[in-house]
């Protein structure tokens, strides 16, 4: 079955309404934290969550940085458990006020590594790791964000930037194939 005939067959999770409604909440949540006064850096993590944090900084009150990133641990749609950095260039962020912007925290891996390595190479004045979604179900390393979105299911999620084997990041929506 090709990508185009499984387009019939996914189910909505969550509709497109309940994710924006949600990326509102988040951003009231970094609002009050932050406040209107200070930079915040926003990191947005590659691909996945480029919808997302889009959509996110348009709902941010204060002066924003944005930066790009891209690391991966999956090979189509299983995870490897190893970080491979494909994009990692960011500029002296020592003493800012940091947020990571992923789309889903899943094994925890990948989550912990960004925030080890950003802690550790960038000395932030403050952290924060933000999700639309959260799998704790298949959490391997003891690590959770922030502040997230949904807490997801065992379910493989595709829909508003995540993917199978690259298609389906342009649906609206959160959807799932049984």
């Amino acid at each position: 079955m090709n990508a185009l005939e499984q387009t019939n067959e996914i189910k909505v999770l969550i509709s497109a309404q309940e994710i924006q409604k949600k990326v509102w909440e988040i951003a009231e949540k970094l609002n009050e934290k932050y406040g209107t006064n200070e930079e915040l850096t926003l990191i947005c993590v590659l691909s996945g969550s480029v919808i997302f944090f889009s959509d996110l900084v348009r709902c941010l009150k204060m002066p924003t940085k944005l930066e790009f990133i891209k690391v991966s641990s999956y090979e189509n749609s299983l995870t490897t458990g190893i970080i491979k950095e494909v994009l990692f260039n960011l500029p002296n962020l020592k003493e800012k006020d940091i947020v990571i912007v992923e789309d889903i925290v899943d094994t925890g891996i990948t989550a912990k590594y960004l925030i080890d390595r950003i802690t550790k190479d960038f000395h932030p004045k403050s952290l924060c790791f933000v999700s639309l979604f959260d799998k704790k179900c298949t959490r391997k390393i003891d690590v959770h964000p922030d502040i997230y979105g949904f807490d997801i299911g065992n379910k493989f999620i595709v829909g508003y930037g995540l993917d199978y084997d690259g298609y389906y990041r342009n649906l609206p929506y959160i959807g799932y194939i049984e």
